[in-house]
Formats: structure tokens, sequence, C-alpha cells
């Protein structure tokens, strides 16, 4: 590690991680090396835009490679590769999705409140789908830009604004794909291209940010369907994958709260006033107050949590519970300033102090390390000039002999020939 990189390290842990500081619990130790590793690793080549320079960043990429360091590395960088190539950031701002109403009665999809967890949830009826219809009044490259444009949303918006509510940090989606009536025979080769090409996108470069998938509704037709499909997916988002048939109900509501179960898949919800469930992108990040509060947490360049004032009401989402409790805070309808948010997690200056002295043990032992190392490599130095004068002896001994060898050869030559 160069001592530039080391420099950049301290600049950049100067500026503590309000995300981290705010939501984050107890970190696992060993996860926590294995991301100073990578991280270490990026910083030392200037491979580390502090856009993505996050430890959940980081995290879900080793856990993506079973934290192997350099093939983690290798699908980071092929990721903001790829993020340039495709000019995601653009994107994200500026594109423009205007069949989205059209796309919507032709593909029904979307968000639909969060989970027990807390985190968000999505729904999708492929069983629905008119591939034909989604064709005509879109394209293939449109709709992958429209993914990507709904991918980088909920990174930046979604998963704050649920990890605001929920208290803790929320970085992964759970999602239900109803599959009723979907087959070999109704699932054309545009469709199959389509999803294969969105799930290479969401595993090589939006990895772990699948909690679970509950497919539903699966007959025999999709079951034949389904050998084809997971054979281009990941181990690793197979196993988080359950493939349902029609009793599944009890399976998804120990996941999902009836009341973000649109009726249609057996929950309680109808969403009548806003046209259907999968209309209206429910969920706290739609809260205009939750969206602003969590920019103002989460966005660079922002003002701290004590400097926020911003009350959040999270009376709208009453499906996410508690972890210890099991059940929504005491405090009637959620009605909570950032602030109380705040201490509940015990978050401010403190663990800012925590966290910077922890950073400058981290750099002292570093720069002891080094000076170890220097000191170890002039003692190797030295022991190999040592070495070195003791082969010139050698070598200069064993000339010598030879030089006296040849020279007695010589003078019993004189005598033979008197």
């Amino acid at each position: 590690m160069s001592f530039k990189s080391i420099d950049r390290l301290i600049r950049r842990n100067s500026k503590t991680k309000l995300s981290r500081n705010i939501v984050d619990g107890i970190y696992d130790q060993k996860e926590e090396q294995y991301v100073q590793s990578l991280r270490e690793l990026l910083l030392a080549n200037n491979q580390l835009p502090e856009k993505f320079d996050d430890y959940h960043v980081l995290l879900r990429f080793l856990k993506m490679r079973g934290f192997n360091i350099v093939k983690a590395k290798e699908m980071f960088l092929n990721m903001l590769k790829w993020r340039e190539e495709c000019a995601v950031d653009a994107i994200a701002k500026d594109f423009k999705f205007e069949e989205y109403d059209a796309i919507k009665r032709c593909y029904p999809h979307g968000f639909h409140g969060v989970d027990r967890f807390g985190r968000p949830l999505y729904i999708e009826r492929i069983g629905l789908v008119d591939l034909n219809k989604l064709m005509q009044v879109s394209s293939t490259d449109r709709y992958v830009k429209y993914h990507i444009s709904e991918q980088e949303k909920t990174l930046s918006l979604r998963y704050p604004a649920c990890s605001l509510v929920a208290k803790k940090h929320i970085g992964s989606t759970t999602a239900i794909f109803d599959v009723k009536g979907l087959g070999m025979n109704n699932f054309s080769k545009s469709g199959r291209d389509l999803f294969i090409e969105i799930q290479k996108i969401d595993s090589n470069y939006y990895p772990e940010t699948l909690n679970q998938l509950y497919i539903i509704n699966a007959g025999a037709g999709f079951r034949a369907l389904w050998k084809v499909l997971k054979a281009c997916m990941e181990a690793r988002t197979l196993a988080k994958i359950q493939v349902l048939g029609t009793n599944y109900l009890s399976t998804i509501l120990e996941a999902v709260d009836p009341s973000n179960l649109p009726d249609f898949l057996g929950g309680t919800c109808t969403c009548s006033a806003t046209g259907g469930c999968l209309l209206q992108d429910k969920g706290p990040w739609t809260d205009q107050e939750i969206s602003q509060a969590s920019k103002g947490v989460f966005g660079k360049g922002q003002k701290s949590f004590d400097e926020i004032s911003t009350t959040v009401a999270c009376e709208n989402f009453p499906g996410h519970q508690e972890p210890s409790v099991g059940k929504l805070h005491p405090i009637s309808g959620w009605k909570r300033t950032l602030g109380m948010l705040l201490k509940d997690n015990q978050v401010g200056d403190t663990n800012e102090n925590i966290q910077q002295n922890k950073v400058n043990e981290q750099i002292s032992e570093k720069i002891q390390e080094l000076e170890n190392c220097s000191a170890q490599t002039q003692e190797t130095l030295h022991a190999l000039l040592q070495k070195q004068n003791e082969l010139a002896n050698h070598i200069e001994q064993l000339r010598k002999l030879l030089r006296e060898a040849a020279n007695a050869d010589n003078k019993a030559n004189v005598l033979i020939l008197k």
C-alpha cells in the first residue's frame, strides 16, 4: 500500500459515512475486514469512485463472489466499465419512459409497500404479459433502459427511505412473480431474451439486491420453462428463489403483511382510489417528507442529522414490523421526528468520534506496519550485501586456484620439453 493511497484513505475516512452511522448496527468483524481489504486495494489503484465508496456496496460484491477479494474487485471494475459504456448516470438522470402507462397495461408490475422487515416489495404478474403488445409500444433497448433507471431509483431513493423508516440498513428487495398461465408456449424467444438480458444486468451490476423471490401459481408449463431459464442464473441467486404452486399464501404471509399484499394475491389491499395496486409505486419513498429526509441523510454534501428537524410521517406503512418486538412502535401512527429516530439508534457525535478513533488506529497500525517493513527490508539488504561480498571473495579464490593450476601445467610442460 503506497503512501499516496494511505493519504487518500485518511482523507476519505475523515468524511464519516452518515448512512453507515445512522442505520447500521453490529458489524460482522470478518466481513468488515474483507470490506476494508477490498477498499484499500481499490483505493491503492485509484479505482474507487467516491460515489461507490460505501461499506454496503463493497459488501454486496464480496458476497456475490464468496468473499474472494480478487474476484470481487474484478466484478466491481466490470460494473464501473459497464456504467461508463452504457451511460448509466445519464439514464438515471435524463431517461424519459413516455410509454410507461402503456407498458403497465400490457405488463402489470410495480412496487407495492414493504415486507415485514421493511424492504421494498416488488410484484410482477408475468402470466398476464402481452409480449406482442409490449414490443409494439416499446422496444427491448428502451425497456432495458427503463429497468436500469428503476434500479437506480431503488438504490438512490427506495432503499434510503425504507432504511429511514425501518431504522436499519435496507439494501435488498423482496419480490413476487405471479406466473399463472405462463409456459413454454406463450413465452416467446423475444421474451426469453429480454428476461436473460435483465437477469444478466441485475446479477452482474446490481448484485445482492434481491432478498427473496417468490414465484407463485407455477404450473407444469412454467416448471418446464423454469428449467431453461435457471440455466443462465447464478447459483447464489437461485438459492433465493422459491417456486410455489397455488398454495402459496401462507408462505407469502410469513414475509409480507396482508395490508401490503394486493387482494388479487390474497392480501387486503385494493388501492382502488389510485387505479390499482401496481400503478402507484406505493412505499415510504413516495411520502414527500420521508423522501426529503432520506435525501438529506444519504445525499452527498447534505447537512448532518443533528441539523435536520424534518418530521417523518410513517403511518401509511403498517406492514413494516420492528424485528425486536414484531409490531409497530407504540407512538401513535408512527408519527415521529427524525431527531427521535436518531436518538433511538444512539447515532451522533459520539459514534462519529468512535469511528474516527478507529480509523486513526487503523492508519497508525498501517504506518507502523510499513515502518517495520522498511526496517526489515534494510536488514535484508544488508544481509544480501554481506552475502554478495562473501560470494565475490569465493569467486576470486576459485579464480586464483585456476590460475595456479594453469601455471603448474605450464611448468610441467616446460620440464617435459627439456
